[in-house]
């Protein structure tokens, strides 16, 4: 955990959040500036900065993180018309907060190529 991190702040329950997701790895809640009707965040437990820092131990925590987004999106009701999982590695992609999470967006149609 990261003191300063506010996505370790919302693993370890001292920030709200609205939590659709958690086990003993992964927690995933709502964004609070969604871009699309579903916009959810999927991060682990484990701080991890970005993509790059995945060591080859946490290659198992990265294919949970992935089953985890077909589950939510399976309970959240957009699995049938699609969905969209996305991660941002580096502030040039547009990552803002510096633990690895992928966003989860769906109930819209989005076109390619994304901006």
């Amino acid at each position: 955990m990261d003191n300063d991190c506010i996505f370790c702040k919302i693993a370890g329950k001292t920030i709200p959040a609205k939590t659709v997701f958690e086990n003993d790895e992964l927690v995933a809640f709502n964004d609070i500036n969604p871009q699309a009707p579903v916009h959810v965040l999927i991060i682990p437990k484990k701080h991890i900065e970005t993509l790059n820092d995945l060591s080859g131990r946490d290659a198992e925590i990265a294919g949970k993180m992935l089953m985890a987004a077909k589950e939510i999106a399976w309970d959240l009701g957009i699995s049938k018309d699609g969905y969209r999982v996305v991660m941002n590695c580096g502030r040039s992609a547009g990552q803002e907060v510096f633990h690895l999470h992928a966003h989860l967006l769906g109930g819209r149609k989005f076109t390619w190529p994304p901006g």
